[in-house]
Order: structure tokens, then C-alpha cells, then sequence
């Protein structure tokens, strides 16, 4: 009775005739919603599911949700996937409305932001090496293809080597020769199993970068995917003039070398695989290699 009295008092004040209409309506559905007065039963109540108009004017999509089964966890991830895929990504690097490259000015005002590096191509070595020491990452600089053979021979005595994971290319062709032990080459057909039971697995590289201390690899220089991850102890073969300073130097050498035709797979290696998830011990080799080696010629 409370709420059809503050109807009628509502509808007392002079309001246009689609307003009355409108209130009208909603004492009939409040009066079927409600108890009715004394003596009489009480009216089936209203249920959402049971007026059609209230979906009306939404996509059917939608009203199928929500009267359908439940999804479950599963199938709501498949669900987000297959909207996502309706949605055209822009190739690396470019805007997503105009498809244009990102300005040289954007390259400029995010290097304000990142850690120095020299000017020099001694400084930026150095700087590299003081970074990979931090990140407990052993760097060796090599001046001649023989102490890159000596170097290779005394980690493989020192370590008790008996397999190695390797990949077709100048450097890794002759660290197999100078090693002289089984190779699982990755590059040819091979089996998961063979190659994580490799004692180490030797890599060349795209580019080292001397801001972060990181190994740049793509599944085109680094022999697949698989090759940096599964041997427990990763060793990068590069030269001095694949030496960058930054990381925006590293996006722009992607962008060059592969253009629209990007690898299915690039990483920046920084360390050793880690983690410090439980009670903040930091832990070596949890998700990957212990061991990071790069050798630098």
C-alpha cells in the first residue's frame, strides 16, 4: 500500500501524459508483484528470466550467457582467446591505427629514461662485462679463434662434458670440431629427450647489449627454441661488432635484420635462469639453464 500511495503522489503533480502512461504500467506490475489486500492471495512474483522485453534490445549473445549452460574455467579461457584473435595485431614496431613506424622521437625520449651507456665501443665492453658479473653470468673476451678453442676445452674438462646441443653456423661449427664430443644438432631432426640430456648447449647470438647485460636470441640464431633452455649449461658464441648500447639499438637491429618476417621466437637472455619466489632465496637453473657463458671474439 506504501508503494502504490507514493505512485498516486507522484502522479498528482502535473506530469505529461507519457509519464502518467509509464506510472501507470508500473502500479499494474507492482500490484502483481505484491501482495494484494486482505482476503485474497498473493500474486506469483516476477522473475527476470520470465519477461522477455527486459532482453529485448540487447544481442543475442548476450541473453544466450546468461540463460545457457555455465562455462567452465576452460572454456572461458578459449572464449577470451577466440575474441582476442578477431582483433588484427600491427606488425612489430608499428601503430596499431596507422600501421606507420614509430617516430625517431619516441626512440629518443625513451633512452632518457634508461640507464647510461659510454660513448665508447671499450666502455660499453667494459660495461657489459661489469653487468654480466652482477647478473652472475661468466664473459670471456677472446682474441683468436685458438684461445676460443682453449677456453671451450678447459670448461668441457672442468665440467666433465659428454654431449653437447649445437646449431649450424661459423662460430658453433668450430667449437663442435675443437671439442671433439657427440653433438645433438638441433638445426636436423632430433629428439627432446637427446637434447636435454646434453651437458651444455652452444649458441651464437643476434646481439649482446651492453645496457642490460643481455644475450639477444631469436629461434633463427640461436638454433630453435629449445636449444637455450633445456642443457643446463648455455654458452653464447659472439663477435665484438654484434655489441650494442641499448635496448632501443636492439628493437632497431630486430627491425632491420627481419623486418615483417619476424622469427616465432626472441629472447633477451639476462643471466642465468632464476628465481626467488620462496621466502626471497634466490634460486639458479628453476625454469632453465644454471649455467650462462658467453664468449665474445
Amino acid at each position: 500500500m506504501v508503494r502504490k500511495s507514493g505512485l498516486q503522489s507522484f502522479c498528482s503533480r502535473g506530469e505529461s501524459a507519457q509519464a502518467i502512461s509509464f506510472l501507470s504500467q508500473g502500479r499494474a506490475i507492482l500490484a502483481e508483484a505484491t501482495s494484494a489486500g486482505p482476503g485474497h492471495t498473493s500474486g506469483p512474483g516476477l522473475f527476470l528470466d520470465q519477461n522477455e522485453n527486459f532482453a529485448a534490445d540487447r544481442p543475442a549473445h548476450l541473453q544466450g550467457i546468461l540463460e545457457g549452460p555455465a562455462l567452465n574455467e576452460r572454456e572461458k579461457i578459449f572464449e577470451r582467446i577466440r575474441e582476442a584473435l578477431k582483433v588484427k595485431a600491427p606488425h612489430p614496431g608499428h601503430a596499431p591505427e596507422s600501421g606507420a613506424p614509430v617516430p625517431a622521437a619516441a626512440v629518443t625520449q625513451a633512452r632518457q629514461w634508461l640507464p647510461l651507456v659510454g660513448d665508447t665501443k671499450e666502455a660499453r665492453l667494459e660495461l657489459f662485462r661489469q653487468n654480466a658479473t652482477v647478473l652472475r653470468a661468466d664473459f670471456h673476451l677472446v682474441p683468436t679463434r685458438q684461445e676460443l678453442a682453449g677456453l671451450l676445452l678447459a670448461i668441457r674438462d672442468s665440467e666433465k662434458w659428454t654431449k653437447i646441443g649445437c646449431h649450424g653456423g661459423e662460430l658453433t661449427d668450430f667449437a663442435v670440431a675443437s671439442l671433439g664430443l657427440p653433438v645433438c644438432r638441433t638445426d636436423k631432426g632430433y629428439e627432446a629427450s637427446e637434447l636435454e640430456s646434453c651437458s651444455a648447449g652452444i649458441t651464437e647470438c643476434d646481439a649482446l647489449v651492453a645496457q642490460t647485460g643481455s644475450v639477444l636470441v631469436t629461434s633463427r640464431s640461436a638454433g630453435g627454441r629449445a636449444l637455450s633452455v633445456l642443457p643446463p649449461h648455455h654458452v653464447v658464441l659472439a663477435r665484438r661488432e654484434q655489441l650494442l648500447a641499448d635496448l632501443p639499438d636492439a628493437f632497431e637491429l630486430l627491425q632491420r635484420k627481419y623486418g615483417t618476417n619476424y622469427p616465432s621466437f626472441l629472447s633477451f637472455i639476462t643471466g642465468p635462469s632464476r628465481t626467488g619466489d620462496i621466502e626471497r632465496i634466490l634460486v639458479l637453473g628453476a625454469h632453465g639453464p644454471k649455467k650462462l657463458t658467453i664468449i665474445c671474439k
